[in-house]
């Protein structure tokens, strides 16, 4: 990379855009909050609502794709399924594709993303190469690794928006086969299960396969499963799991499998991992009915969102004398070296199932990403859990005390989570994990006059 702030085109319609997008924030009236206007949404936390929302629709969509570079021009509102859809007839692929469709661009960016690649290539925001970001002072900045504003590039990742909104990217792309093929190893201790990945992060390979992509499945404290998948070297005959057959199930029945590199990406989506047997959707009476269109998890989100925000299950579980539930909502990545000791109090106190692990390491060991900083020669397993826990008489949903308990977990394995669930940290330890005194820093410079909302109010407070 050249000490130059990098290059690259924009159309006259698009800086018309941001110009106008930039106006209007530094014309917002004072002490009114700025919130992005989203069709789609991945977040599990509350939000207070705010009478006037910035419109950056204009920046939806893949302005441009550069096959031998394998780069492409990426607005921030562009959803992982419409860019891959853009880069696929190339052969390409981003580096890494979050597992479900509707996930964009900027917000796996500022919010952080994870997939099977990640292993090898680290999280999304690892991959980009420049970003245009509308600060919260009204200003547009070309952010890049060497350029003037470098702290913003760096720092961007895990801000939440709370320092600007990534109008425009530049992201690397790696190519892809039409086909891949996967394996599902099974393991009975959580011990052997770490023991494999950290092999097969070391050597790419797994008994003589070579692995492109690696996840896993915890069905039990006694059943999981990695999953390995390469590329295909021919084709063949496809699995087809968008319909009446379910990806996670497979995993238990069978050892090899073959999917289209299309369906790999999206093979999570369709079910929204195994969240949408709560919907009833996986009983075969009800998905025979369902709109085959409507199998997709920003369709099952909206159904969620509604429920949660009118608080529906507790309200019956009340009238019927049945214990409240808690919602349990979270991503965590802790080292590969504490897995077993996570999973062990996970399977104990929190006993939800199945569970989603995806190892990753950070890509580039020399960088700091600030905000959210981890060993970068460590090997570090992401847990995704999502569903509700039983609570015992008298206990209180909204104090979290389940959750609670999975932060000091976290943290005490010296790991993180993610911030798009509920959180309860108090101020002071919320900053010490996630970057407080570099994060105030760009603050300062990028949002003096605080028109956005700062990253612990946004993501702890849920102002």
């Amino acid at each position: 990379m050249s000490a130059a702030t990098v290059e690259f085109d924009v159309p006259t319609d698009i800086q018309e855009a941001a110009a106008t997008a930039a106006r209007t924030i530094r014309e917002w009236p004072a002490g009114e909050s700025i919130r992005l206007a989203k069709r789609t949404s991945n977040l599990f936390r509350s939000r207070a609502d705010v009478a006037h929302r910035l419109d950056l629709d204009a920046f939806n969509g893949v302005f441009s794709i550069d096959p031998q570079a394998r780069t492409a021009v990426v607005g921030g509102l562009t959803t992982y399924e419409d860019l891959v859809a853009a880069t696929l007839p190339y052969g390409l692929v981003p580096l890494c594709v979050p597992q479900l469709r509707t996930i964009t661009l900027g917000g796996a960016v500022t919010g952080l993303g994870i997939e099977a690649a990640s292993f090898r290539n680290g999280l999304p925001h690892e991959s980009v190469r420049a970003m245009d970001v509308l600060t919260g002072a009204g200003e547009v900045v070309r952010a890049d690794p060497e350029g003037p504003h470098r702290d913003l590039f760096y720092g961007f990742a895990n801000s939440y928006g709370t320092l600007g909104y990534a109008l425009l990217l530049e992201i690397e792309l790696e190519p892809v086969t039409a086909q891949m093929t996967l394996r599902h190893s099974s393991f009975g201790d959580t011990t052997d299960m770490a023991a494999a990945i950290t092999r097969i992060v070391s050597d790419r390979s797994w008994d003589g396969d070579r692995v492109d992509y690696l996840d896993g499945t915890v069905f039990s404290g006694q059943e999981m499963y990695l999953t390995t998948a390469r590329y295909a070297d021919d084709l063949g005959e496809c699995s087809d799991y968008t319909g009446m057959d379910i990806y996670y199930r497979s995993i238990q029945q069978r050892r090899t499998d073959r999917l289209s590199t299309l369906d790999y990406l999206w093979r999570w989506d369709t079910d929204w991992f195994w969240c949408s047997r709560a919907m009833g959707v996986q009983k075969p009476a009800i998905r025979r009915l369902w709109p085959k269109s409507r199998l997709r998890s920003d369709v099952y989100w909206k159904i969620v969102a509604f429920e949660r925000r009118h608080d529906i299950t507790n309200r019956i579980a009340a009238r019927r004398g049945r214990p409240l539930r808690e919602a349990v909502v979270q991503d965590v990545e802790v080292p590969v070296t504490a897995l077993a000791d996570f999973m062990s109090f996970f399977h104990r106190d929190v006993e939800i199932e199945p569970v989603w692990v995806c190892p990753l390491r950070q890509r580039d060991p020399s960088v700091v990403w600030p905000l959210y900083q981890f060993d970068p020669d460590q090997t570090y397993v992401n847990v995704g859990f999502w569903s509700t826990v039983a609570l015992p008489p008298g206990a209180d949903p909204a104090a979290g005390d389940i959750n609670r308990a999975i932060e000091r977990t976290v943290t005490e394995l010296g790991g993180r989570k993610s911030l798009y669930s509920t959180s309860y940290y108090d101020k002071d330890e919320f900053y010490d994990i996630y970057g407080g005194a570099a994060y105030w820093r760009l603050k300062g410079r990028y949002d003096p006059d605080r028109r956005l909302l700062d990253l612990y109010d946004k993501c702890v407070r849920s102002s």
